[in-house]
């Protein structure tokens, strides 16, 4: 049996675990005066005698958690029926690969940790895929695993037995495993704290059932903030690196700046920087300010983003990874480069770099604002007219019709962007037009555009855009998906026809993995397990539940969006689409890099297939 604590002991047992990391409180939570949140949760924090579900329950609530998603089971019962008691909103999935994803959606597009619940063994082997998407893309949530009775007197075979514990550690940034009930509040407000703390992630705390049903006496109040830490002498060096006003300086601006943009809009101002962002910071500064040039600043990115840092000496990069999508494979131009990250470990990584700083983005840019005498550049009227006609030619190459057999969906993406309004949000999948998405979807602020930047896992988007919608009801949520990506997670739009949330999912059909095509075709000559099911969309739509509408041709793209639209409700819109006839600027860029760092071996073997198979009879693909 787990080792009785007395009530000292356990208290100090909650309070290392709950001070140990520490991150800034929630504006809820700083507010003046005590909030009744139920019987005996407090904002102050979780007070009373209740048991370890209730507790848990009350902590989540005092954390003001969006909403916890999840299916409720065996083992967790106890929790959901908490759940409901101390009235914190919740949400029930189709599957619990969805609960992880809605999680991570739900942070993005709050900017407050994502929460959700699951019982074992299956239930945490569905989530994991999620879990690693929030954990390589930098994102805020607590995952909520419920164990099996771990006592030493427990009796073997129990149901969802696995090896939980080690089958979550590799996917959260940490891991807590609650010994005793006492130390559920503690450990949780802890887990939303380091979720948030440094470079955000999913943070994992493991329960075992028993807990939730253990009474205890609690008295636990969340931890206080914690500053961010920040070295003032590399800080020093890269201002005086900055002040050289030879030196032409573009911004390279990720993640790390989504609760940044002023500043950093600011600072390129100040700095009459050229900005360009990685896919996921893509909003931190407006697309429609004069020196935003788009993604990217490759061969990868918009062409106005590639043109205009040609001319720039130095890039100030902050707040972003230079990692393998962002970069189409590394293929990232030689250039001096200051990297700022509030992870450590990401500086200097993938390119050479001058000097480096962790800090926080916001508070570096606020730093480097307060030295504004020393750095400010003079108004540059012509780089701001050489950006305008640069993004001007991206804008009227996305509008015209290239693709002309069926729907473009280069064109319908800038169609799309046109027809939603500026606050809308739009969620992208990983298909063969997510890079097209990247460069012609503008969007004028942060936490409106969201897709899978680095696992990239498919059918992300479906679950995403519905999780979002659940705690943005106040914006009109889109999702745009893939044939492929549909057939991962498209029963979760059930979910969304079963509460009435009018995510609008547009669904790219053209009976194959064709982003897998493109890569496979110019190497092998050939294709192979790329060609998928047709289905019958509008049957599938009624199953579900939701509207459904049809826009097959570039004629109706316009017409097409706003019916879909001007429908109430959850709508499944199928876009019939074809990919040949526009090139896609990352895959070329690719692919360029690819075959630059063969050695000359591995050159000839591949001209050698692709000349024989060039002028062999082709077997059919797939």
């Amino acid at each position: 049996m787990t080792p009785k604590l007395n009530r000292r002991q356990a208290m100090g047992t909650a309070a290392v675990a709950a001070g140990a990391v520490v991150a800034t409180q929630t504006p809820e939570a700083t507010a003046a005066g005590r909030v009744e949140l139920g019987r005996t949760a407090h904002r102050e924090g979780v007070r009373g005698r209740m048991t370890g579900a209730q507790a848990a329950a009350a902590t989540i609530r005092c954390e003001g958690t969006p909403c916890v998603f999840g299916i409720p089971g065996a083992q967790n019962n106890e929790l959901w029926d908490a759940f409901k008691q101390y009235e914190v909103p919740y949400m029930l999935v189709a599957h619990e690969a969805s609960a992880s994803v809605m999680a991570d959606a739900s942070a993005r597009a709050t900017g407050r940790p994502g929460a959700f619940s699951v019982v074992p063994g299956p239930g945490l082997t569905n989530c994991l895929t999620g879990l690693g998407e929030a954990l390589y893309d930098g994102i805020p949530l607590v995952a909520i695993i419920t164990d099996i009775d771990r006592s030493a007197n427990a009796p073997i075979g129990q149901v969802h037995g696995l090896a939980n514990e080690a089958l979550l550690r590799p996917l959260v940034k940490a891991m807590f495993v609650v010994r005793h009930q006492a130390e559920i509040p503690g450990t949780l407000f802890h887990a939303f704290r380091l979720a948030q703390a440094g470079e955000p992630g999913p943070v994992g705390v493991v329960i075992p059932y028993p807990f939730f049903m253990e009474v205890w006496d609690y008295d636990q109040a969340p931890p206080p903030p914690m500053p961010s830490p920040f070295d003032e002498a590399a800080y020093r060096k890269i201002v005086c690196h900055l002040q050289d006003k030879s030196k032409r300086i573009g911004i390279y601006a990720g993640l790390g700046c989504v609760d940044a943009g002023p500043s950093l809009t600011a600072v390129a101002e100040m700095l009459q920087a050229p900005v360009a962002t990685s896919v996921s910071g893509k909003g931190a500064i407006a697309d429609a300010h004069p020196l935003a040039v788009g993604w990217g600043y490759g061969k990868q990115g918009t062409r106005a983003a590639e043109r205009v840092f040609k001319d720039v000496d130095l890039v100030l990069a902050v707040g972003v990874r230079y990692s393998e999508v962002s970069t189409a494979n590394y293929a990232i131009p030689k250039t001096d480069v200051v990297h700022v990250d509030i992870n450590p470990q990401n500086l200097g990584k993938n390119v050479p770099t001058s000097h480096c700083l962790a800090s926080d983005s916001r508070v570096f840019l606020d730093r480097l604002l307060g030295d504004a005498a020393a750095v400010r550049r003079p108004a540059d009227p012509a780089l701001w007219g050489k950006i305008d006609k640069l993004r001007q030619v991206d804008r009227c190459i996305a509008r015209t019709q290239q693709i002309t057999q069926c729907v473009d969906p280069m064109f319908f993406l800038s169609q799309l962007r046109c027809t939603l309004g500026p606050e809308e949000l739009i969620f992208v999948d990983v298909t063969a037009s997510t890079h097209w998405a990247s460069e012609t979807v503008e969007v004028q602020g942060t936490r409106r555009y969201f897709t899978p930047a680095d696992n990239q896992s498919m059918g992300w988007a479906i679950p995403a855009a519905i999780g979002a919608q659940r705690v943005r009801p106040d914006r009109q949520v889109v999702c745009v998906t893939g044939d492929g990506c549909f057939l991962m997670s498209a029963m979760e739009m059930s979910t969304a026809a079963r509460l009435g949330l009018p995510v609008k999912f547009f669904v790219f059909d053209d009976g194959a993995y064709h982003y897998m095509q493109m890569l496979q075709e110019p190497v092998f000559r050939r294709t192979t397990a790329t060609e998928i099911a047709r289905i019958d969309y509008a049957a599938f739509a009624s199953a579900m539940g939701v509207g459904y509408n049809q826009i097959a041709s570039n004629a109706d793209v316009g017409p097409g969006i706003q019916r879909t639209l001007g429908l109430a409700g959850p709508i499944l819109t199928h876009v019939i689409v074809s990919y040949d006839g526009r090139d896609i600027r990352w895959l070329n860029a690719l692919r360029t890099k690819y075959i630059g760092d063969m050695s000359n071996r591995e050159k000839v073997r591949l001209a050698s297939r692709v000349g024989v198979r060039a002028i062999t009879p082709r077997r059919d693909d797939d």
